[in-house]
């Protein structure tokens, strides 16, 4: 996998769902499970979004949540604010059946972008981090193999 190679930072994102779609504390990165884990960030209002990013998480959830990878969902508010509101959470998690926690990260007070973006240090949506088990992203980006991510973390 090509990726940054940096310690992942911690989770800043403060409002958040848990997979029944009930508001939870902030996730932090332990919350997410303790072997490598799969970050999504998307917005509700991007078509790329809806086309190939949930598709692609979609895949990666069916055949790697049963192997332990852990997975979350954040919806990065840079613009588009009337649209990507807290609410679209469930609707996206309900209508891509994905029983995890959605996250929506809002620029903090003064801040041109959501805290995931400056942390992660990406650059929009759909934007897929993975971590690996050691706390190390290795992959950051905006287009992700799902063929190629399952058989290489089946075989870790």
């Amino acid at each position: 996998m090509s990726g940054a190679e940096r310690q992942a930072p911690e989770l800043r994102v403060q409002k958040w769902i848990g997979a029944d779609g009930a508001s939870i504390a902030p996730l932090k990165l332990s919350d997410v499970g303790a072997g490598p884990k799969i970050l999504f960030a998307f917005q509700h209002w991007c078509p790329g979004c809806h086309l190939h990013g949930f598709p692609t998480l979609q895949r990666l959830h069916a055949a790697l949540a049963p192997r332990g990878v852990g997975f979350a969902v954040i919806q990065t508010v840079f613009e588009g604010a009337q649209e990507n509101t807290f609410e679209q959470l469930r609707v996206n998690q309900l209508k891509y059946e994905l029983p995890v926690a959605f996250g929506h990260d809002e620029p903090p007070a003064g801040a041109k972008y959501p805290s995931f973006m400056e942390d992660y240090r990406t650059r929009g949506t759909p934007w897929f981090t993975v971590i690996d088990a050691g706390g190390r992203i290795v992959f950051s980006d905006f287009h992700l193999d799902a063929d190629h991510l399952v058989n290489e973390l089946g075989q870790a």
